[in-house]
């Protein structure tokens, strides 16, 4: 993860710049702090994990002319304006150039740590999603094929690693959604059998009565309506890896002859009695417990055996909560693209309220939650769910303060000077609070005609 703790700090005044670095380092983060705006562009490119704080009225370069020149280096870098004049139309024009924010002074220092905090969470999400857009156009990287850092899924990446090239059989364990058919082509394509093909075949998708001829493939007149001949799944992956997904949804009856594959590592054709030499690595996959289900007549145990010479053991998503907010980014990278829809904006909260599922069906459940949310049919980020997330003191002071400032606008019919007069603060200090708060005095004039 990225640490997003810097923040360069602009100020000509001596005085002020040492009482908000202090304020800034008692916090925790780190400061760099500057007399002059040319001094801090050279700390500013386009990977600065942080943010500026910067005044307005400096001599030499303004805050607004570094402003534009930070905005030409990176407009994603967050940049909260100061204005110690009270001067509205200023700290308008720097939010429309591009401003994260703006605090007016004298700066309350609750308020300063408040707004760094929310532009540090913006910066880092704003980073750690072009590191997350590399990494997905890199597919040669284990670590960028399975995302997430946790112990978990750690310890299964490391698993891939030594077992890739060792030339025997595997099974996987997991539950459904975890990603199985993933962690076998990932072992495929870090082996040495990886110029030749991935098949896969899903055992529970298909009935009885096809399974035999799609595994074992069929000669000519093998069964009415073979009309020609047909190769199997195990044979079209001779050289390669043999994926078998839902294991444990096999028929009995075609259990032995695996079993006879995977010893021998020959097989025949249905309705034929040439012997087949097959060279192939057979990865398969389970959610169920094979011993247990051996151990009810439901699955051959010699065969279980057989496959479990090496084991991999997938965590459930609810075990590694820590890697849902990069599987989730990137899954709404993925449905931008594949549906052509604009990647919506995903904030702290949003990612907070993910890491609080339960997520029964795993990382496909999350994934299938990611194309709604690109969709805009997501239940989980509805308006309703939206009102429940905004209980926190911040949001619900802006909430009280916006309707506040509605109902003195609504008495005075939109005239600023007595709304201001009436909430008992100054008119320049009302405009800003308007401004910060997106009211319009239009809508209140109107309102009352």
């Amino acid at each position: 993860m990225i640490n997003c703790n810097t923040i360069i700090l602009v100020e000509d005044e001596i005085d002020v710049r040492e009482a908000a670095q202090l304020t800034l380092e008692l916090e925790g983060f780190k400061v760099h702090s500057c007399a002059r705006a040319d001094k801090a562009l050279t700390l500013i490119h386009t990977d600065f994990a942080g943010v500026i704080v910067t005044d307005v009225k400096m001599p030499g370069t303004t805050g607004m002319e570094l402003l534009q020149k930070i905005i030409e280096i990176d407009a994603d870098i967050p940049v909260i304006v100061v204005t110690g004049h009270g001067d509205i139309a200023m700290a308008v024009q720097a939010v429309r150039i591009g401003a994260y924010d703006f605090i007016e002074k004298p700066v309350i220092p609750a308020h300063l740590i408040s707004e760094v905090s929310k532009a540090l969470q913006t910066r880092q999400l704003v980073l750690e999603n072009r590191h997350l857009k590399q990494k997905l156009l890199d597919n040669h990287n284990i670590d960028n094929k399975i995302l997430g850092s946790s112990s978990a899924i750690t310890q299964v990446k490391n698993a891939i690693k030594n077992l890739a090239n060792a030339d025997v059989d595997i099974l996987i364990h997991g539950e459904t959604g975890t990603g199985k058919e993933l962690i076998a082509s990932c072992l495929h394509q870090l082996s040495q059998r990886n110029q030749y093909e991935f098949v896969a075949l899903n055992c529970g998708a298909l009935p009885e009565s096809v399974i035999e001829s799609e595994l074992f493939g069929h000669e000519i007149g093998a069964y009415t309506g073979a009309n020609k001949q047909r190769i199997g799944k195990i044979e079209y992956a001779n050289g390669g890896t043999l994926f078998l997904d839902e294991l444990e949804s096999m028929p009995m009856q075609l259990q032995v002859k695996l079993l006879r594959v995977l010893q021998e590592r020959k097989l025949e054709r249905l309705g034929g009695n040439k012997s087949i030499k097959v060279d192939i690595k057979v990865i398969a996959a389970t959610k169920s417990d094979l011993l247990e289900a051996s151990s009810r007549g439901e699955f051959r145990e010699d065969l279980y055996y057989r496959l479990n010479v090496a084991s991999i053991a997938l965590p459930a998503l609810r075990e590694r909560l820590e890697d849902i907010p990069i599987l989730f980014r990137a899954f709404v990278l993925q449905a931008s693209q594949r549906f052509s829809r604009e990647e919506p904006e995903l904030g702290i909260e949003q990612l907070q309220l993910l890491c609080q599922q339960h997520w029964r069906g795993n990382v496909r459940e999350l994934q299938h939650e990611a194309d709604r949310f690109v969709l805009g049919i997501s239940e989980l980020f509805s308006p309703q769910d939206a009102t429940q997330q905004d209980n926190n003191l911040p949001i619900q002071l802006a909430k009280y303060e916006t309707q506040l400032i509605c109902n003195a606008l609504q008495q005075s019919k939109g005239r600023v000077l007595e709304a201001a007069q009436s909430l008992g603060i100054p008119r320049k200090k009302l405009y800003l609070r308007m401004q910060k708060l997106n009211i319009e005095k239009e809508n209140f004039i109107l309102d009352s005609e």
